[in-house]
């Protein structure tokens, strides 16, 4: 215990003065000079970026879309979280999607996205989501940046090791990191070892329309499992965990799960997974959970509460999961290029190690175990080991690779870049991040194909880099020349919410197919008015439908009598435009929720419930033409029970 407190004190120490003493003339060393770093990340007005930037947005729930070099924002796209911006959560279309087996979840905590995946290669389809808080995976669509499908995941909470796909997308990939009683019940926390466990999620993928279904889970021991890749090539059957907490604490785990001198890598055999569930091996448990879907046809979201999970035990289905032992406290699990070397990264550990799929595979042949725990054998450390990185560093947390030969592990404690090389395992560079730099990310460096041209890192603190904003400075991330044998730091640009995983692709994988308009013709939304001509105003009881149009620079209609306190008022609003990047916005006085950001071709319906009588102005909030202020309309409300007939023009 002492030496545990030690050593946690001496990593503080590190990173203090790591934090106050700021950037070293040996630092200097790995900054580009001052004009060559500027042309290397200037974008000329009018030119496009190479590559697209997806980096989670932590708690902010959202994703944001860079461009790289620049490190320029471009979009965020609303995913966990309500977006007003946006209408996202708030528009009657979009509420469905953030609907869990709790009601209605308006926030999450997003971590790690990731790439679908062709080959073991980015093919620019669709980039998933992981919401840590209430579990779920979401799927995005990149032709047009938007949430398409959340799936919620039960037996499971902090959902933070997801959603890492298989090498061609067959599945996406959760585990959990709180482990819970499964079924979940009233137990007292204190039986911890022997009635919580944890699950790892495997969600179908398929490969057309990219829709996603929950195809079973496996029932693991209740550690806390982390960050995760699939095997590709040799080892495209497996995916990797790193977990940790292999003491089964549940109390003072900066402590308590940091006795045992290494924790696991799991390695899992999910073609193995498959062959037992289509044997009907698997045991089928109650288990509800939300699944959100966005039709495009009808531009709207339905959300379905399914009940249900197929269960594997590793005990009555042997082969399907190994434990490799790794130094302890791992978070990063990285499979390189090959498929052969699976690298893990241990927060407290003094070491890199590096992981043999080939000895592994023998070592699981040999049956050569150490012990079983939970029916899962634990394979032996130096038979599975390929070798070790010494002294890479203090903290240990993420690796990618470069794709010429080449790996960089983000150092969190003494916070640089480590790079190092997949032939011997020796330091080639390091180079210092500006601070605590957490994830890092190579464009498609979890990959069988690399970019390996930039590395970017994302940083927890940043102290002196930015003009100050108060008690909350913004985080950021770092732009790094990889393109030497030396790493160049050329960009510093801060990010929105907490940056954690984020991923990287060539623009032109994407540019390409990007949705400009929605199609009039092909809008089957239930509520569309397609012509200015088939605008109207009806009462069905106490809810009044409003089905208007917005152009540039008008509503239609624009003047509405016989609305009455009470009433339940739904707006209706499709944006007759066809013209790329012509939005319309819609805005009602004394609405509660948000307003409407309508894309060309589309419709999308706003609740509004008046309070009082009078005279309610209505406009258009995003700039739309040289006319845009006159783009506004008024409705009036009159007392419950009023005799006002419904008009309107």
């Amino acid at each position: 215990m002492k030496r545990i407190r030690s050593l946690t004190a001496a990593m503080a120490l590190s990173l203090f003065a790591l934090i106050i003493s700021g950037c070293s003339e040996g630092d200097k060393a790995h900054i580009g000079a001052a004009g060559d770093a500027a042309a290397r990340v200037y974008v000329a007005p009018g030119k496009y970026d190479e590559f697209y930037n997806f980096v989670s947005g932590g708690f902010s729930g959202q994703l944001a879309v860079y461009g790289l070099p620049s490190g320029r924002l471009f979009r965020v796209i609303p995913v966990f979280s309500v977006d007003p911006e946006k209408g996202w959560g708030f528009s009657e279309e979009t509420k469905p999607m953030l609907n869990t087996s709790h009601g209605f979840i308006p926030w999450d905590d997003f971590h790690h996205p990731e790439l679908s995946m062709s080959d073991g290669s980015p093919d620019g389809k669709w980039i998933f989501g992981n919401a840590n808080n209430t579990p779920r995976v979401a799927r995005i669509d990149l032709s047009d940046m938007r949430t398409k499908e959340i799936i919620e995941l039960p037996n499971s909470s902090g959902n933070h090791s997801s959603p890492f796909t298989t090498e061609n997308s067959e599945y996406v990939v959760a585990g959990t990191r709180f482990s819970l009683p499964v079924p979940n019940q009233d137990v007292s926390i204190a039986s911890y070892k022997e009635n919580f466990k944890g699950t790892i999620s495997f969600i179908k993928v398929d490969k057309t329309t990219g829709a996603m279904d929950l195809s079973f889970q496996i029932l693991v021991p209740g550690f806390d499992y982390d960050l995760a890749h699939a095997g590709k090539g040799p080892s495209h059957d497996w995916m990797f965990f790193s977990c940790y907490n292999s003491e089964q604490a549940n109390t003072m785990l900066e402590a308590n799960a940091s006795q045992n001198d290494k924790d696991f890598i799991a390695a899992i055999n999910w073609k193995k997974c498959e062959e037992y569930v289509a044997q009907g091996k698997g045991k089928k448990i109650d288990a509800k959970y939300a699944h959100n879907v966005f039709n495009d046809k009808t531009q709207m979201a339905s959300s379905e509460i399914k009940n249900g999970v197929t269960i594997l035990t590793p005990a009555e289905c042997p082969g399907i999961i190994y434990y490799m032992p790794t130094p302890k406290s791992p978070h990063g699990c990285d499979v390189d290029p090959s498929g052969e070397l699976i690298v893990g990264g241990g927060k407290l550990a003094t070491v890199i190690p590096v992981m043999s799929y080939s000895k592994m595979i023998a070592s699981i042949e040999a049956k050569k175990f150490d012990k079983e725990i939970d029916g899962i054998p634990v394979l032996n450390y130096k038979d599975c080991l390929a070798g070790e990185v010494k002294k890479p560093g203090l903290g240990p947390l993420h690796t990618e690779f470069d794709g010429k030969g080449n790996a960089y592990t983000s150092m969190f404690v003494s916070s640089e870049i480590v790079k190092w090389s997949l032939k011997d395992f020796k330091v080639l560079d390091r180079a210092p991040t500006y601070y605590s730099i957490g994830h890092l990310c190579i464009p498609g460096g979890d990959s069988k194909k690399p970019w390996g041209k930039y590395v970017i890192a994302y940083n927890k603190i940043t102290k002196d880099r930015f003009l100050p904003t108060g008690p909350e400075l913004t985080q950021s991330a770092q732009l790094y020349d990889i393109s030497g044998e030396k790493m160049k730091l050329l960009l510093d640009f801060p990010t929105i919410g907490e940056p954690h995983y984020a991923q990287a692709l060539p623009a032109e994988l994407i540019q390409s197919k990007q949705v400009k308009v929605f199609q009039l013709k092909d809008n089957n939304h239930p509520y569309v008015t397609r012509s200015e001509k088939d605008c109207r105003v009806e009462r069905k009881g106490n809810e009044v439908h409003i089905y208007a149009t917005a152009i540039r620079s008008h509503f239609k209609p624009d003047n509405i009598e016989g609305v009455k306190v009470g009433d339940v008022v739904y707006w209706h609003i499709t944006n007759l435009e066809q013209d790329w990047d012509v939005p319309h916005g819609f805005a009602v006085i004394g609405n509660n929720n948000s307003e409407l950001l309508i894309m060309p071709g589309e419709t999308l319906t706003l609740k509004w419930e008046p309070k009082y009588p009078g005279i309610h102005p209505f406009y258009c909030t995003d700039f739309c033409s040289a006319l845009h202020q006159e783009m506004q309309g008024y409705v009036r409300v009159s007392a419950a029970g009023s005799n006002a007939p419904l008009t309107h023009n």
